[in-house]
C-alpha cells in the first residue's frame, strides 16, 4: 500500500515537471516571436486570423482590410488621438497599469451589480498589442495572465514607438478593417499619414467597439466621445 503511494506520488510529481516544462517552453516560444516582431512587420495578427475565420463562415471568399504602414507615415494626430483615449500614461508606464486594472475591476463589479451590460477595460497599449498579435478575444483568467506577461516581454524588448506602430497596424477598425491605413481610406478615403484631428479622434473613440461603429458610425455617443478625445490630444506625449 505504501510503495503504491510513493509511485502515485512519483508520477504526479513527474506529470508536473513535465507541465512546467511546457509552459517554459511556450513562453520562451512566445518571447522568440516577440524579437522577430521588434524587427519584422507581421503579415497578420491572430485578431485578424480569428476574424477572418468568424467571416468566411457566411462568406468563404470574404477578406479582411489591412496594409501596414511605417510609423513615420502615420499621422501625429492620430497617435495623439489613440494614447488620449486607451492609455494616457502609455510613455510612463512599464506595459501595465495595475491601478488602472483595479479600477476597471471595480467599475465592472458595479455594472454587473446593477444589471448592467457596458464594462471598462483596464488594458494599457501594450496589453492590447499583445492580446491582438499573439492572443484572441476570450475573456478568461488564463488568456488575461497570458496578456500580462507577454505585455512585460514587450516592452522589455521593444520601444515605445515600435509597440505604438505595431497596435496602430494591427488594431481593428472595423468588421473586416485592420490598421490605420485600411481604416482612414475605409471610413474617410484618405491615407493614414493625411487624417485631421478631428478624423483621428474619431477612430481613436471606435476602438472599443469597432465592428458596432462601422455599421452606426455617427451616434450621439460617438460625436461626444470624439469631442472629448479631440480635447485630450494636446495634453499627451507621443514616442518619437
Amino acid at each position: 500500500m505504501a510503495a503504491k503511494k510513493i509511485n502515485k506520488v512519483k508520477v504526479a510529481g513527474a506529470a508536473l515537471l513535465i507541465g512546467f516544462a511546457a509552459l517554459l517552453l511556450y513562453q520562451f516560444g512566445l518571447f522568440v516571436m516577440v524579437l522577430w516582431f521588434s524587427v519584422r512587420n507581421p503579415g497578420s495578427s491572430a485578431f485578424m486570423d480569428a476574424t477572418l475565420n468568424e467571416l468566411r463562415v457566411a462568406n468563404p471568399k470574404a477578406a479582411l482590410k489591412y496594409q501596414w504602414v511605417p510609423y513615420k507615415n502615420i499621422s501625429s494626430s492620430l497617435k495623439r488621438a489613440v494614447i488620449a483615449s486607451e492609455d494616457a500614461n502609455f510613455t510612463g508606464h512599464e506595459g501595465v497599469e495595475w491601478d488602472a486594472i483595479r479600477k476597471a475591476w471595480e467599475y465592472n463589479q458595479r455594472q454587473a451589480d446593477g444589471g448592467k451590460s457596458r464594462i471598462r477595460g483596464g488594458s494599457t497599449i501594450t496589453q492590447q498589442l499583445a492580446k491582438n498579435l499573439f492572443l484572441s478575444g476570450s475573456r478568461s483568467y488564463w488568456r488575461k495572465g497570458q496578456e500580462l506577461v507577454l505585455a512585460y516581454m514587450i516592452e522589455f524588448v521593444m520601444s515605445k514607438q515600435r509597440i505604438l506602430e505595431l497596435y496602430l497596424n494591427v488594431a481593428q477598425w472595423g468588421s473586416d478593417v485592420f490598421g490605420a491605413e485600411a481604416a482612414a481610406r475605409h471610413y474617410y478615403g484618405a491615407n493614414a499619414a493625411n487624417l485631421s484631428a478631428y478624423q483621428a479622434a474619431q477612430l481613436a473613440a471606435m476602438l472599443p467597439n469597432p465592428a458596432y461603429y462601422d455599421a452606426h458610425r455617427n451616434t450621439s455617443y460617438l460625436r461626444s466621445r470624439t469631442g472629448t478625445i479631440q480635447k485630450r490630444m494636446r495634453l499627451v506625449e507621443i514616442p518619437d
